[in-house]
């Protein structure tokens, strides 16, 4: 989809580069979609931070503001932190493993508290239950069962050390225990969950019944075109009715699903078995998932290689030798001072940003196409590199 500020971003006048344009307008749209299911189903439906954590824009998603979403869903302590102080409702936490520091710094955010293993549950349950408010403590389940096609995003492919296998519950109380929770998905549609929850209810039978919530997880990519909503109310609502349990959805990147773009400026061309068009981005700093996935993003007005009447490398201007995006092609010649976008890069990229080699962060901005109002959020300097160092 061509954002409506495209001439805007060409000319450069609106717009540093490289920077992240938000749009608000599509946000919304994607929490009205959310709160659709909530009201149809009872789930509570929770950001997961790690996947998009603009905070500046939180009030349009969470029900302090304008939004609709319970709260967030937390990997750390400063994650859970961020949340509490600038999202609010209820705040989630999952890790790997929690330390001891970890566990004291995150507890005053949280309502609940998930653990990968019974031993960190029997280890920190003392100072769960010591805690001046309610936790709500959980578990989180591996059925064993694998939808992702990526094995680097599969929590359940084999050896996977996220999530308790079935068989790791015989011989354990589940006494202060009151939800479970899975993950399977990756950016998939609700028959994937459909087949993940047949899986579920076989293996963690004995355990659905006594708990209090239990929590589906991300992957979903609910505000997708075809996305089969009503079967996801179904899905949500059987489980609700049987088990008697708060269901919980942590979309992920589907809050944020093609409402952002990635601004970039061709900095040089060079001739490398074929033209390499150098760009003011990089692969490795600013979209990292381009290489550890690894996926070609879509540039608006581009082709796939040869589909067009020029075609071009796009690298970024790092010293890594694989800092390359992708091979594409354009109906014009590319030229030092050409601007770029690529599209959907508001989810698991910002968050995923680093400033390797010394490159600047990329901008952020938020554009509100009804208002033609764009506004520049953050830009970011030195001092940013320098403080994460020592």
């Amino acid at each position: 989809m061509m954002p409506s500020y495209w001439v805007a971003l060409g000319t450069g006048e609106r717009h540093p580069s490289p920077g992240c344009v938000v749009d608000g307008a599509v946000l919304e749209k994607h929490v009205r979609g959310l709160d659709c299911i909530q009201k149809r189903t009872g789930a509570k439906i929770m950001l997961a931070v790690k996947g998009f954590g603009m905070w500046s824009v939180f009030p349009l998603l969470s029900r302090r503001g304008s939004g609709a979403l319970h709260g967030v869903c937390a990997s750390s302590p400063d994650e859970a932190r961020l949340g509490r102080e600038e999202f609010g409702g209820e705040v989630h936490a999952f890790a790997a493993a929690w330390s001891d520091e970890d566990m004291r710094e995150v507890l005053p955010y949280v309502d609940h508290m998930l653990f990968n293993s019974f031993a960190q549950w029997r280890h920190f349950r003392p100072v769960v239950e010591s805690c001046t408010h309610t936790v709500s403590c959980g578990l989180r389940i591996n059925p064993e069962h694998s939808e992702g096609a990526v094995p680097i995003y599969d929590p359940c492919s084999p050896g996977s050390r996220l999530g308790i296998r079935a068989d790791a519950f015989e011989g354990e109380s589940l006494e202060g225990i009151q939800g479970l929770h899975f993950h399977t998905l990756c950016e998939q549609g609700a028959d994937a969950l459909e087949r993940t929850l047949a899986v579920v209810e076989e293996r963690f039978a004995p355990y659905l019944s006594s708990m209090q919530w239990l929590n589906f997880g991300g992957g979903h990519h609910i505000t997708r075109a075809g996305y089969d909503i009503d079967l996801l109310c179904r899905l949500v609502a059987r489980v609700q009715q049987k088990y008697d349990v708060q269901v919980y959805l942590e979309p992920g990147e589907a809050v944020a699903l093609n409402a952002g773009w990635l601004v970039c400026t061709v900095l040089d061309i060079v001739e490398a078995d074929m033209p390499v068009a150098i760009l003011d981005t990089s692969a490795s700093a600013h979209m990292p998932d381009v290489l550890e996935m690894p996926y070609r993003p879509e540039i608006i007005g581009a082709g796939v290689k040869d589909q067009k009447a020029y075609s071009y490398r796009l690298a970024g201007k790092s010293c890594l030798a694989g800092d390359v995006i992708g091979e594409y092609s354009f109906d014009f010649p590319l030229t030092v001072g050409t601007r770029l976008v690529f599209a959907d890069m508001a989810h698991y990229s910002m968050v995923k940003t680093t400033t390797f080699n010394g490159l600047r962060l990329p901008s952020i901005a938020i554009y509100r196409p009804e208002k033609d109002l764009f506004r520049l959020v953050r830009s970011f300097s030195y001092e940013d590199f320098k403080m994460r160092l020592s």
